[in-house]
């Protein structure tokens, strides 16, 4: 089995590591590559490959072959855009465990660890415009109302986040790079603390950068429900892989210090996590 990265950061190092501990006496052999040296003789006497990151993924896809395919840690609007056709190119089995959360539990979250919410806002890019329907949906089973902006192309962040929290109880911050990136964050937090309306992440690092709490899958867990897979697909014949997917595996995790400054008290993390249906 190849595991292919898409680069030797820590994120995608630590799925690596956490497959190979989890694989380690099972008898498969992981053979580590690169995105930016993986070649077809690398791939082509492995019964599977597992593409870390979108790098990985389409470095892989640009090597001919008939090698199934499964890419992890890989956001979702990626797969659907176009990731799952060029992944499927040549009638090769790929499929997916995207790196971002669905809707619904991120909504469940907000309804559970604050019940006083009802608005919710997103600010969306135009290329990610097409999330707010689903977004929607999500909040709608759960009573919440979308608050949606959308940031046009050359427009600055600053009347799109002030539009949003004026009219919404919280920011839900969704991976957008056109939105959220190391330019924006800091005044996005700032804004959030002069209008009192707190943000949820998707990131460990964003709840430590200010957001209120976030809901998030770490590499290793990412890694963990990618090695539960493999051992369904190579326990047969034939590599059989599952439906593109969520993790199944997350984490809560809460800034107190924001708690504190916006007035909010929270449920404790675990609480959260359990009451989510969380598996570890």
């Amino acid at each position: 089995m190849v595991v292919v990265l898409s680069n030797d950061s820590a994120p995608y190092q630590e799925v690596y590591q956490a497959m190979r501990a989890m694989l380690d006496d099972s008898g498969h052999e992981l053979v580590r590559d690169y995105a930016g040296r993986v070649t077809a003789a690398t791939l082509i006497e492995a019964r599977l490959v597992v593409a870390v990151g979108t790098a990985a993924a389409d470095a892989v896809t640009d090597v001919p072959g008939r090698v199934p395919v499964l890419a992890v840690l890989v956001p979702r609007s990626w797969y659907v855009g176009s990731g799952r056709s060029r992944l499927a190119e040549g009638r090769r089995v790929a499929s997916a465990i995207f790196l971002d959360q669905p809707f619904d539990r991120q909504a469940r979250l907000i309804h559970l660890a604050l019940p006083d919410v009802r608005r919710v806002g997103v600010v969306l890019s135009a290329a990610q415009r097409r999330l707010a329907d689903e977004i929607e949906a999500a909040l709608r089973n759960h009573k919440l109302q979308l608050v949606h902006v959308q940031l046009d192309p050359g427009e600055r962040l600053a009347l799109p986040l002030e539009t949003v929290f004026l009219e919404s109880d919280l920011l839900l911050a969704v991976p957008d790079p056109q939105v959220f990136n190391s330019n924006t964050a800091q005044s996005l937090f700032l804004t959030s603390y002069r209008y009192r309306d707190p943000v949820m992440g998707y990131s460990r690092s964003l709840t430590r950068a200010g957001a209120l709490l976030s809901l998030h899958s770490s590499p290793a867990q990412i890694g963990r429900q990618t090695v539960d897979w493999l051992r369904a697909a190579l326990s047969g014949p034939t590599v059989q892989l599952p439906a593109a997917a969520h993790p199944v595996y997350f984490e809560v995790s809460v800034n107190e210090q924001v708690a504190r400054s916006l007035g909010f008290s929270l449920p404790p993390e675990d609480e959260l996590e359990k009451r989510l249906g969380g598996r570890y």
